[in-house]
């Protein structure tokens, strides 16, 4: 970058964006003023360079910002048609751009524009909103900051707040920034590090006045009996609860889920404030866009079973969806979009934790952290005053805006397999390796289960980290350990839906080399270990309700009656019947059950590493580095068979072109005659 004052831009964005205490993620923008040669005309240009919609601020790269020319957006306000038609300005500024690369302007460019100052950041920080959206915030603002800081009442977003801001720098020249009412806060400086200081300043000093002066339980006592419970106890009562608390999630589209049991909201939970605080929702549009204006508390102590606790949800969610209705029937007009479903985002259970949802982890991961940030918001107003957020109605001007609703139609097309929760075992090499990275590539969220867990992680964190993969431990013959790996499962993403029985190892003796311990061991792993797991899955699968797929990876040696394998192919013909039984029973469900029938899968796999080769290529009298070209030469295609071409199978059967099919078994061998399917 060679412009110095986007460059400082960039590092002061950077430096305020990875603090939580100043914005939260996605949240606020920041802007720089400054000069380039017009390319065209040779001549000095005043430019203005602003982070773009929807981008973050700790993340911020020059590719995330919008570059205008000062002029000609300063000269919007000759042809502003006044507050009830300000929403055209944003098209507006596109005649503003400079050049051909950057960002799309964000709705608050205008602000960052009309204000005359170098450097302006516009912040979303918890103490900052507090005062925000306390009853008396604007008296709170004067006492807590003289003259040095401007009370702004509630204005949406746009270009009228544009010009508001800017005439309320011009009037108090002592001002370094103001709190915006119900929404945050804006700070200015003719450098960087002004703009920053003043920033901190501000949030730093609100910080430290509700920490001297406010009362310190604003959220009312603990309620007896509503104390979080034991943390195994807790996190064991989550995994219950998350399948059913998904399914009301997903009521109108299917979700991905975060859980939380942090202090701050634990301790939220607890009090007896909670409900009536949770109904007034969130108040900064950037917590209740991600959150929905308020979410679904539970109204029964941790001491209640687990079946009165799902009836209970139940029924919630029920009013739930109806109140909601009611609130879009109340404010929408002819122009309003389209509802765009009635189920919470943000689900409470007192002693337990919070459930989040969104159309991915990264969404639903930030939507609970959002809604911490009201919690501490809500904390802060009510330790001072009385907590006060903006409208239903201004809410939903907001939710529903129509410049909200283009954002989101410009949200790229969702991948096939987008919202699914995937767990494949045996994954940290070989077939399982290439099918969660398949998976995950085509959108899903994958657990990749494995009985190493270092190698699981691993590969977890190849695949993009905690918001695509998780790594866990599990030995399939050991049934605890198969419902620790699934309820690890529901707690990362909320639930699951697609289950990849992979895991296997193979010995190659004949019969009567063969022992017990050997037969014991190949039907441990592989028959008794799809079945465990299988087990495990449907449980979930159907308390959610919401289908979903199993799929068995088999062997070709399931049909074909190889030499020297009678222990692993009567294992992989146990897990083939599986495929035809359970297809049978959980059809009802929704459930699809399939089959991949591999054969001769040498690079790549763990199976035939462990001596599965050697003993193969001993039995064929071949070397064994020949293996692969050897069941090559033997198929009808000539082809060798990759780990990568059996995850292609396992996508197709869980993907939506195959969404009626269900007990088949794909054979993914090259071509063997005496394996087909009869």
């Amino acid at each position: 970058m060679t412009n110095q004052a986007a460059a400082d831009l960039i590092a002061r964005s950077n430096r305020l964006g990875a603090d939580p205490k100043n914005t939260n993620y996605a949240g606020g923008n920041t802007s720089a003023k400054g000069t380039e040669t017009d390319p065209v005309t040779g001549e000095p240009v005043e430019l203005l360079w602003v982070k773009g919609s929807g981008g973050d601020l700790g993340t911020l790269t020059e590719a995330g910002l919008a570059v205008l020319r000062l002029d000609r957006l300063r000269g919007l306000v000759k042809v502003y048609p006044g507050v009830e038609r300000e929403d055209e300005m944003v098209a507006a500024l596109d005649h503003c751009l400079y050049g051909g690369a950057g960002a799309a302007p964000s709705i608050d460019t205008a602000m960052h524009g009309l204000v005359e100052a170098a450097h302006v950041d516009h912040l979303h920080p918890d103490s900052g909103i507090a005062i925000a959206t306390a009853a008396d915030g604007e008296r709170l603002t004067e006492r807590i900051f003289g003259d040095r800081v401007v009370w702004v009442p509630w204005r949406r977003p746009g270009f009228q707040l544009g010009l508001d801001i800017a005439e309320i720098k011009a009037r108090n020249t002592r001002a370094v920034g103001c709190v915006l009412g119900g929404h945050g806060i804006t700070a200015w400086g003719d450098t960087s590090e002004e703009s920053e200081r003043n920033s901190l300043w501000i949030i730093d000093t609100a910080a430290a006045y509700i920490a001297e002066h406010g009362r310190p339980e604003p959220f009312g006592a603990v309620v007896p009996g509503c104390e979080p419970l034991p943390e195994a106890e807790r996190r064991a009562r989550a995994a219950a609860l998350a399948p059913t608390i998904r399914a009301l999630a997903s009521h109108d589209r299917p979700q991905v889920g975060h859980f939380t049991d942090g202090e701050v909201v634990l301790d939220f939970l607890s009090r007896e404030r909670l409900r009536p605080l949770a109904a007034l929702g969130t108040s900064c549009p950037d917590h209740f866009l991600r959150t929905k204006v308020r979410p679904l508390v539970l109204d029964l102590p941790p001491s209640a079973s687990v079946e009165e606790s799902i009836a209970r949800l139940k029924e919630l969610h029920e009013s739930y969806r109806a109140d909601y209705q009611a609130y879009y029937d109340a404010h929408a007009t002819e122009d309003s979009p389209a509802i765009r479903g009635a189920d919470p985002a943000i689900v409470l259970v007192p002693g337990v934790g919070m459930f989040s949802f969104g159309r991915d982890k990264q969404t639903a991961r930030v939507a609970g952290e959002f809604y911490v940030n009201a919690i501490n918001v809500m904390r802060g107003a009510e330790a001072l005053s009385t907590y006060a957020p903006i409208s239903d109605e201004e809410k939903f001007r907001i939710e529903y805006w129509a410049l909200e609703e283009a954002k989101l139609r410009r949200m790229p097309k969702p991948r096939s397999h987008a919202t699914r929760i995937a767990l494949v075992t045996g994954a940290a090499s070989g077939i399982g390796r290439a099918v969660a990275t398949r998976l995950a590539a085509e959108g899903a969220c994958v657990v990749v289960a494995d009985l190493d867990l270092e190698k699981a992680r691993a590969v977890a964190a190849e695949l993009g980290g905690t918001d695509v993969a998780i790594g866990v431990r599990m030995d399939v013959t050991d049934a605890a350990q198969v419902r620790a790996a699934i309820d690890e499962t529901v707690l990362a993403f909320g639930g699951l839906d697609l289950v990849v029985n992979n895991a296997g190892l193979s010995l190659s003796k004949p019969l009567l080399e063969t022992t017990e311990a050997d037969w014991d061991l190949q039907h441990d792993v592989m028959a008794k270990g799809s079945f465990l797991v299988s087990k495990a899955a449907a449980r979930v699968l159907v308390e959610q309700g919401l289908g979903g797929d199993i799929v068995y990876v088999s062997s070709k040696n399931a049909v074909f009656a190889g030499p020297n394998n009678v222990a692993y192919s009567a294992a992989k013909a146990d897990q083939a019947h599986q495929v035809r039984l359970l297809a049978v029973e959980l059809g009802e469900h929704g459930v699809r059950v399939n089959g991949v029938n591999p054969d001769g899968v040498v690079r790549g796999s763990g199976i035939f590493a462990s001596g599965w080769g050697a003993n193969r290529a001993k039995t064929y009298g071949i070397p064994e580095e020949d293996l692969g070209s050897f069941y090559a030469q033997r198929t009808i295609l000539k082809r060798e068979v990759l780990p990568e071409h059996v995850a292609n199978a396992v996508f197709v059967l869980t993907g939506p072109e195959l969404s009626h099919t269900t007990g088949l078994h794909i054979p993914v061998d090259a071509g063997v005659a005496t394996a087909f399917l009869r």
